[in-house]
């Protein structure tokens, strides 16, 4: 049998005490899970003997949270208030949920940063490529990017993060594919905390957050994995306190626009993984990186101090001086 090569351990350099809050070395683990937002999401939380019976109770919160996230930011739901938003006339300003108002304040900042790599005001462009709940049998003409693109994009969009409005300035469609998965996670992992659970692996459709450790004082490790074909061993990843997304064109093809271009972002790169304190930033950052060329990722990477990895076709890969650090560190500590 073929022998896969070993994984290299990413550990943070410092534990937060957090992680040891009413650590119970005697606790089970408890699998949950479920579909959302057209994948699966599953938690694993360690809970106390005395809490065994809140399983049923902890999946029907975690349920309801993720409903509630589905019923503000679908864009293949008519009845959400992102669609109301999209279909609102333009110069109306809509009050946003907290959900809500938290991802676009948030893809903002990242649309900011990115130089609109990352933009969560796409939805028009989206929908001409059959990424939305529209299908389309032959990709759009040259005249329906430019159509959509002249009525997409950030900068059109007037947020009050005081007041929590959001300005429609007529015709936009907001798609927040690139960033609600990774709030999704996010929120899912507060909701534990706020309920007790501090030690949990939650995870939607591949995005991961760690939270606090396992009974066995072991942190929650997860694998990302190479593209098929790829050579590079696989990162184990420690989430201390951390979170993890990757954005990738290797398993449904090319799937991430470029929001500048409206076209499909298509380069020598095929799969970003970003880690963060927040799924949802790591969420962003790795659709950011995902869409521009290798040097421009490299630079934004550097820029924003984010952990990354950006695995290419070619079979290579780059790592951010952020995630080498993580990496050299736990090399020094094993020797």
């Amino acid at each position: 049998m073929p022998r896969h090569p070993a994984p290299r351990l990413v550990v943070p350099d410092a534990i937060d005490p957090a992680v040891f809050r009413s650590f119970d070395p005697e606790a089970n683990v408890v699998q949950l899970a479920g579909e959302t937002m057209g994948t699966s999401w599953q938690v694993r939380a360690a809970l106390p003997a005395a809490r065994a019976g809140d399983a049923a109770r902890l999946r029907s919160l975690i349920e309801a949270r993720l409903g509630g996230i589905v019923a503000q930011m679908s864009h293949w739901d008519d009845s959400s208030t992102l669609s109301r938003f999209n279909q609102a006339q333009g110069g109306s300003a809509i009050r946003l949920p907290p959900d809500l108002a938290a991802v676009i304040d948030a893809g903002l900042a990242i649309a900011r940063a990115s130089d609109g790599a990352f933009d969560p005001a796409i939805g028009r462009s989206t929908d001409a490529w059959g990424l939305g709940p529209r299908a389309v049998t032959t990709p759009p003409d040259a005249a329906d990017l430019l159509v959509g693109k002249a009525a997409s994009g950030w900068q059109r969009l007037a947020y009050d993060a005081g007041a929590q409005t959001l300005r429609q300035p007529g015709g936009l469609w907001l798609d927040l594919s690139g960033i609600a998965k990774g709030y999704a996670v996010d929120a899912v992992a507060d909701l534990l905390d706020d309920e007790g659970v501090h030690h949990s692996l939650v995870e939607i459709g591949g995005e991961c957050a760690g939270r606090g450790l396992r009974p066995d004082g072991d942190p929650w490790w997860v694998d990302i994995e190479s593209p098929p074909g790829c050579a590079l061993p696989r990162l184990r990843i420690a989430l201390h306190q951390l979170a993890v997304a990757t954005s990738g064109d290797y398993l449904r093809g090319a799937h991430t626009l470029d929001p500048r271009t409206g076209q499909p972002a298509i380069h020598a790169t095929t799969a970003v993984t970003v880690l963060h304190p927040r799924c949802m930033q790591a969420d962003a950052w790795a659709t950011a990186l995902s869409v521009v060329d290798l040097p421009q990722a490299m630079d934004m990477a550097r820029r924003n101090a984010l952990i990354a990895r950006i695995v290419l076709r070619d079979g290579g890969e780059w790592i951010s001086p952020a995630l080498a650090a993580m990496m050299e560190a736990q090399d020094v500590a094993a020797a």
